[in-house]
């Protein structure tokens, strides 16, 4: 009998829609706290944040996904996350509404990403999580943002520290 492997998710919600990332990617979570905007920046791109003496981009998800911008609220919280594009890891922090919980799904309970047609990407889709009635779309954090957009918050990053 063959055991499926079983995949540990970080599960959230940006605009009533739930969301997960792997947490092999996720290294910690923070209350939601004072974003320093860096000028010149895309719109998804909410500032900077000091953690621990580091100087961290942080993304408002809702933005990059066309939805409104994230509204601070009580539950409004930072995921800190490893982005990785082209072999450069980057850390950034995820604004997402509130964060539910770390739940495990195996392969048989995530269906393919939608095609929804040749000019929509969904690449950035690892899967749709089943549970209960309702889908989780499971992100690929890595595919997110391109590398020239993670090239600009690095460059942000560098003008923040001089």
């Amino acid at each position: 009998m063959e055991t499926a492997e079983m995949t540990q998710y970080l599960t959230f919600i940006l605009s009533d829609e739930v969301f997960a990332l792997d947490i092999a990617k996720v290294r910690e979570v923070l209350d939601f706290t004072t974003v320093t905007k860096v000028p010149r920046t895309p719109e998804f791109m909410r500032g900077v944040i000091n953690l621990r003496g580091s100087v961290v981009p942080v993304v408002d998800l809702r933005l990059k996904f066309g939805m409104p911008k994230t509204e601070n609220g009580v539950n409004t919280c930072v995921i800190i996350t490893e982005v990785t594009v082209d072999g450069d890891t980057t850390v950034l922090g995820a604004l997402a509404d509130s964060v539910q919980e770390v739940l495990d799904l195996e392969p048989a309970n995530i269906a393919p990403a939608p095609r929804i047609g040749a000019k929509l990407r969904t690449d950035f889709i690892k899967g749709m999580g089943k549970r209960d009635d309702r889908f989780i779309i499971i992100l690929d954090v890595d595919k997110v943002f391109s590398s020239d957009e993670l090239s600009s918050i690095q460059t942000d990053r560098k003008d923040a520290r001089a």
